[in-house]
């Protein structure tokens, strides 16, 4: 079934406000910055505060397509294209180490690109040999990718080694998430680790509280909100300026729709006493346009039938757009799985 996303043809991007509660109590952990803690702001709502940043989100958003225990990723959208990277082999096997899907920096990852194996290196600063003078092509650099690393376009990438166009290679997040929560105020608490055995932590001369022994106390500090949102953007008018074919743009519309929905049927556990649900079971309904509600994974996706096949428009177009055979690989722009051995 296709979705329809006519509704967005005179749109430059997508939005959602997407209201969530704490799933028990009241009471939530906030992401905290190194030397800042958790990010207050002020607003004309008042005191504000940043639950979830929209790096940490990206990286939640490429999670919900990764099956951890296959080192794959999920079912539906295999063959999409990424990149893998391994360890070496022992005993004739080698052993997943990260990917690009997995990576924060994604294609830009050091386990990539600083591996002293440089097969891929070379492929890449090959294929990207054309924009090391003059403006960047953001087309070719768009097909490239597409290639390479689907991700990269729909959540950004920096290629920042000079030897790979100069280091200008870089592409704008085009789903971008964040998580606020308004009328703030801070919930303290604290504990203390207990020590039945040797409250002081000086009994054995290990070192004390620096060491872990005895009773050490900590603070703590939470928070409760009157209101806490889920803000997501897809950004139309970038994924169309990318200057691909009319099933790749759709593919990475739908994929970003996917990533979005998927992240809201997961279990919102964000840190240990970080857990939200949606405040309703009903449509996500966008804020700027009003006739488009966020499909479900099924919609999506579709069933699989007995052959292993799914159904939906989006695996269809992934079957469309990806290589079928190792013969395939050398002679196409299509998107491809591609191995890296990462020797430090």
């Amino acid at each position: 079934m296709s979705i329809d996303l006519s509704p967005l043809n005179r749109h430059h991007d997508l939005l959602f406000e997407i209201p969530l509660k704490v799933r028990q109590g009241y009471r939530f952990q906030p992401t905290g910055f190194p030397d800042l803690g958790a990010a207050e702001f002020d607003t004309p709502r008042g005191r504000s505060l940043l639950v979830e940043s929209a790096q940490s989100m990206a990286n939640r958003l490429e999670a919900v397509c990764w099956d951890d225990s296959a080192n794959d990723l999920i079912e539906p959208l295999r063959g999409l294209s990424y990149v893998i990277v391994l360890l070496p082999a022992t005993n004739g096997e080698q052993k997943y180490l990260t990917s690009s899907i997995t990576d924060s920096h994604r294609l830009n990852s050091p386990y990539i690109l600083e591996s002293k194996d440089k097969t891929f290196f070379n492929i890449l600063q090959g294929e990207l040999g054309a924009l090391e003078t003059g403006p960047i092509n953001r087309k070719v650099l768009a097909q490239k990718l597409l290639k390479y690393d689907v991700g990269s376009l729909i959540h950004g990438v920096f290629l920042a080694k000079e030897q790979l166009a100069g280091g200008r290679l870089r592409v704008a997040r085009a789903l971008t998430a964040f998580i606020e929560a308004d009328g703030v105020r801070v919930a303290p608490s604290g504990g203390s680790k207990q020590d039945h055995v040797d409250p002081t932590g000086q009994a054995f001369s290990q070192g004390g509280a620096q060491k872990g022994f005895g009773h050490v106390p900590f603070p703590r500090d939470e928070y409760t909100a009157e209101k806490i949102t889920l803000y997501a953007s897809i950004d139309l008018a970038q994924i169309r300026g990318y200057g691909l074919d009319d099933k790749a743009t759709r593919l990475l519309i739908l994929l970003a729709l996917f990533k979005l929905r998927s992240f809201l049927d997961s279990p919102m556990r964000l840190r240990t006493a970080c857990s939200f649900d949606r405040c309703d079971s009903g449509d996500v309904i966008s804020t700027n346009v009003q006739e488009f509600k966020l499909p479900s994974v099924e919609e999506l996706v579709g069933k699989k039938d007995g052959n292993g096949n799914w159904s939906g428009e989006l695996p269809e177009l992934i079957k469309n757009l990806s290589v079928a055979s190792s013969e395939e690989v050398a002679n196409t722009d299509k998107m491809r799985v591609t191995s890296v051995t990462f020797t430090a």
